[in-house]
C-alpha cells in the first residue's frame, strides 16, 4: 500500500512553481521518482529521514553520496558550530585553510597541493584548464562509460542534452572506453589530447593492469591523467582510488564525502602543474579556481571532522562491511523470489546501484518505477543502494525484508509480462534526455 503524500505533494507543487525543475539537482527530481511517491524531506538523522508528511524512511545514496558519516553527526556539527562561530568569511585567508589543506594532503599523500571549491563541476573544469594550459592542448578525452563530470560545457555537449552549447565547444571533447587501453591509446596516437578524465572505478573493478596502463600512456604522449574522486574519494579508501589501487594522477579533483554534506570539493595534484595556477611561477598564470565562498571556515571545519573520523572510526570500512551485508541479503531474496536474474546489485560495496532487468533482461525504467514503489511504500527510500556509516545491521535487515516483499511483487509483473498496474502512473526517467 502507497504512503499517502499529501503535504509532500503540496510542497512539490511549491518547488516546481519557484524552482526549474523542482529541486536544485536534476538527479534530486519528482521524475526521477514514482508519480505522486516522491517525497520531501523534512530533517534526517543518522541514516534515517522523515518526510513533511511525517513518514520515516531508511534512506540510501544520502545527499547524492554526500553525506557518508550520516545526517547530522554530532562531531561535524559541533565542529561547524565552532568554526562558524568565528565567522564564516574574510577579506584574507583563515587559517583553516592551511589546517585543512594540510590534513587533506596527510590523507591524500599522492597529491602535492590543494585548492577547495564549492562543487565537484568547478573543480573538474579547473582541472580540464590546467591540464590545456600546462600542454598547450585544445583537445580533453573522457571515459564514455562514466555518467558524469561536470556542468560547464565541456562535458555536457557532449549528453543528451547539448542546449545552449556550440558545436564547436563539443567537438573539443573526445572519448574513450573504460577498460580498454588499445582504443584509449588509439585516441592518444591521433589526437592531440590534453587530458584524460576518469573515475578510476565505478561498478566495475578496474582490470588487471588497466590504470598502470593509463598512466603509462599518459606519460608516453605527454597527457595529463585526471581522477574524478568525486564517488570514490573516501569511499574506497581515506586516500581515495588512487591510494588503492597505487597509481598517482596528474591531477585529481573530490567532492561529496569530503564535507559530510557541507558544500566543499577539492583540486588536488602535483605541485608542478597546481603552481601554474599560484603566484610564485614565473610561467604564464592560470587562472584556476578563485572562488568567494570556496573556503567558508565551516565547511573546512567539516572536512577536518570528516577525516578525523574516518581515521578513528574506520569509516571506509564500516561502509563496505554494510554493503557487504546489503548485497548479499538482496541477492539471496531476489534469488528466492525467482527474479535473481531480474533484480541485480552491482558495485563496490560502498557504493551499490542495483539494476532492474524486464523479462528480456534488458534494462527496464518501468520495472524500476515498480522497484522504486514498492521500496518507499515499506519505508526505504532508496534510488539506489548506497550504504552511509549512520546505517545499522538492523537498518540493513529491515531494507533486505522489504526488498523480499518487492521481488515477490516484481516476479508476479514478470509472470504477467506488464509491470503497469505496479507502477502507480508514468515511469520514472534517466537524467539526461532532450525533452520533458
Amino acid at each position: 500500500m502507497n504512503r499517502p503524500l499529501p503535504r509532500s505533494d503540496q510542497a512539490n507543487e511549491r518547488l516546481h512553481r519557484a524552482i526549474p525543475g523542482g529541486a536544485h539537482t536534476y538527479a534530486k527530481g519528482t521524475d526521477q521518482y514514482p508519480d505522486d511517491l516522491s517525497p520531501v524531506i523534512a530533517r534526517g538523522l543518522a541514516g534515517h529521514v522523515w518526510d513533511v508528511d511525517g513518514n520515516e524512511y531508511i534512506e540510501y545514496g544520502s545527499g547524492l553520496r554526500a553525506v557518508s558519516l550520516g545526517h547530522a553527526h554530532p562531531r561535524v556539527l559541533e565542529a561547524v558550530r565552532t568554526e562558524i562561530a568565528k565567522g564564516a568569511n574574510f577579506v584574507r585567508p583563515s587559517i583553516i585553510e592551511a589546517e585543512a589543506a594540510e590534513r587533506f594532503l596527510a590523507a591524500v599523500p599522492t597529491a602535492e597541493m590543494v585548492k577547495f571549491a564549492k562543487n565537484g563541476s568547478d573543480a573538474t573544469t579547473a582541472a580540464v584548464r590546467l591540464a590545456r594550459a600546462a600542454t598547450g592542448r585544445r583537445l580533453v578525452a573522457i571515459c564514455r562509460d562514466h555518467a558524469f563530470f561536470s556542468t560547464d560545457d565541456w562535458f555536457i555537449g557532449t549528453t543528451p542534452m547539448p542546449a545552449g552549447i556550440p558545436d564547436e565547444t563539443t567537438a573539443l571533447t573526445v572519448s574513450f572506453p573504460y577498460g580498454d587501453l588499445a582504443a584509449t591509446e588509439e585516441v592518444l596516437r591521433t589526437e592531440e589530447v590534453a587530458c584524460l578524465v576518469l573515475e578510476a572505478a565505478t561498478q566495475q573493478e578496474p582490470p588487471d593492469g588497466y590504470l598502470a596502463g593509463l598512466r603509462e600512456l599518459c606519460d608516453r604522449s605527454g597527457t595529463l591523467l585526471v581522477f574524478d574522486e568525486m564517488i570514490t574519494g573516501f569511499r574506497w579508501s581515506s586516500s581515495g582510488a588512487q591510494g588503492l589501487y597505487g597509481v598517482t594522477p596528474d591531477l585529481s579533483t573530490f567532492g561529496k564525502a569530503l564535507g559530510n554534506g557541507f558544500g566543499v570539493s577539492a583540486l588536488a595534484g602535483k605541485r608542478e602543474y597546481m603552481e601554474l595556477g599560484g603566484t610564485r611561477d614565473h610561467r604564464e598564470r592560470v587562472f584556476l579556481l578563485s572562488t568567494t565562498h570556496g573556503a567558508e571556515t565551516h565547511c573546512l571545519a567539516a572536512s577536518i571532522a570528516v577525516f578525523d573520523t574516518y581515521a578513528e572510526e574506520g569509516i571506509t570500512a564500516r561502509l563496505h562491511e554494510l554493503g557487504d551485508r546489503l548485497a548479499a541479503g538482496v541477492r539471496e531474496v531476489a534469488a528466492s523470489a525467482e527474479v535473481g536474474e531480474h533484480v541485480l546489485v552491482r558495485g563496490r560495496a560502498s557504493n551499490l546501484v542495483f539494476a532492474t532487468l524486464d523479462e528480456a533482461r534488458e534494462p527496464s525504467q518501468a520495472y524500476r518505477t515498480l522497484f522504486m514503489r514498492e521500496l518507499i511504500s515499506g519505508g526505504v527510500l532508496g534510488p539506489s543502494f548506497v550504504v552511509s556509516a549512520g546505517l545499522t545491521e538492523d537498518d540493513i535487515d529491515k531494507t533486505i525484508d522489504v526488498v523480499a516483499r518487492a521481488c515477490t511483487t516484481y516476479r508476479k509483473a514478470l509472470e504477467l509480462g506488464d509491470p503497469a498496474q505496479w507502477t502507480g502512473g508514468r515511469p520514472v526517467k534517466p537524467v539526461f534526455r532532450k525533452y520533458s
